[in-house]
């Protein structure tokens, strides 16, 4: 540990004891920032700040936020059952810069109810975030600072905790977590548990991570998390990819992930500075990634040409577009004699509805409609096929007829249990019909 290294320790009254101690073991070693209610027996020095005007653990962190030095923060509940010993281990993974936050997972065993509460009260936290984290509420926590800092807190209380896994996985960032031994089963209120329970019921039902502010993102976020239905989307793209790539609306990443183990280069296009910044995020530390912050008629396709591309991949993105033909014609003139895009787009016209206005769609296609506009524009289509014929009642059902603006998360989870069964059968079935169509075209005339 070094001083690079800033531990942040919210204490209540009841906790302020086990707080100073923490503070005099680690005296020297690292920062160290005590936030929270009432007198603490400490005395501050250089790298020993205390904050005693906060009340509630949200509110001391938030507080305790605007003292920090180190390029590195622990968050720490004072509770004798953790160790500072852990330090090493927890940050690690952030010093070699493959996550951007650490969990302590508890190892404790057991069937004690407060050990039953604490995994009830994960395995929503995994539900809700859709983060592969065990232990995703423990005590004990690691995060480069810029990362903690870069999300905007508002619980007061314990809540705190739930808030902040919700909006670290909803800005894309690098979670893992590493074993934690306890010295003692950690000490938690039923108060504690409730509104960590209340902040995770709001997040899955009323709320997205960006607050309702971003109207498409709840769509977005809730698709990236249907892990199954995604795998398979992206083992259809990933059969006629080429070396060197372009994503065309990259959003959240989640066709992103599919697409780049194995490409020399990937080079993600968003419009939306929202969703660019998530991108930077999940792909940080894979240099052959590169969010690139543009709309489509905007673009330097001069400098793109120069990129050597060989394949192109709009995944649900050519039906945002308001002149899909033009689109398409500066796809061509990037590509040589030969070059790939790979399109997926909702088809359908009867189908379009509530959610399609939602996620700003201008159109969904028919099979001739996409012939077209890829055939006039200087590509021969390959591939055109129907997909997914099991989602039309659901779609139909939210987006037209009950008027949703956003997919159930509930629906949506029950689906994609059952995708890898639709992904089998419609690889031996040619369906008559689908909500979605896959084309593959190659480059072969000018464009238009």
């Amino acid at each position: 540990m070094s001083l690079s290294l800033s531990v942040v320790l919210p204490y209540s009254p009841t906790t302020a004891s086990i707080a100073a101690r923490f503070a005099q073991a680690l005296a020297g070693r690292a920062e160290v920032v005590l936030a929270g209610e009432g007198p603490v027996e400490v005395t501050p020095g250089p790298h020993v700040h205390v904050l005693s005007g906060t009340v509630g653990k949200g509110a001391s962190i938030r507080a305790a936020l605007e003292k920090v030095t180190g390029a590195v923060t622990v968050l720490q509940d004072p509770d004798e059952a953790y160790t500072p010993e852990c330090y090493e281990a927890l940050c690690r993974p952030i010093q070699e810069d493959t996550a951007d936050a650490v969990f302590g997972r508890r190892e404790a065993s057991g069937l004690r109810p407060e050990l039953l509460a604490d995994r009830a009260l994960g395995g929503f936290t995994r539900f809700v975030t859709d983060v592969g984290l065990a232990d995703p509420l423990t005590g004990v926590r690691a995060f480069r600072t810029e990362a903690l800092r870069s999300v905007t807190l508002t619980s007061e209380d314990d809540a705190v905790d739930a808030e902040l896994v919700v909006k670290l996985a909803a800005q894309l960032y690098r979670l893992t977590e590493v074993p934690l031994p306890l010295q003692a089963v950690p000490r938690h209120t039923l108060a504690a548990r409730l509104s960590k329970l209340r902040t995770l019921m709001r997040y899955a039902t009323v709320r997205d991570d960006a607050d309702n502010q971003h109207e498409g993102y709840s769509t977005l976020e809730r698709m990236d998390g249907a892990n199954n239905y995604n795998a398979w989307l992206g083992g259809r793209f990933r059969e006629h990819l080429g070396r060197r790539v372009l994503e065309i609306g990259s959003g959240i990443g989640t066709i992103t992930r599919q697409l780049e183990p194995g490409l020399e280069l990937l080079i993600a296009l968003e419009v939306d500075a929202f969703y660019v910044d998530r991108l930077k995020n999940l792909f940080r530390g894979k240099p052959h990634v590169r969010p690139y912050l543009s709309d489509v008629a905007l673009a330097d396709w001069k400098s793109l040409q120069k990129e050597h591309l060989d394949t192109i991949v709009l995944s649900n993105v050519l039906e945002h577009i308001p002149d899909d033909g033009a689109a398409v014609r500066r796809f061509r003139q990037i590509l040589p004699m030969g070059g790939r895009v790979v399109v997926l787009v909702p088809a359908l016209p009867q189908l379009f509805g509530a959610i399609d206005e939602a996620v700003g769609h201008y159109r969904r296609y028919t099979p001739e409609t996409l012939r077209k506009v890829l055939e006039e524009n200087g590509f021969t289509v390959d591939t055109l096929e129907w997909m997914n014929l099991v989602g039309i009642p659901g779609w139909f059902m939210n987006s037209r007829v009950l008027r949703r603006r956003a997919v159930p998360r509930f629906q949506l989870k029950l689906y994609d249990r059952l995708a890898p069964l639709l992904a089998e059968a419609e690889r031996h079935v040619k369906l008559p019909v689908g909500m979605s169509l896959f084309a593959v075209a190659r480059v072969t005339g000018e464009a238009g």
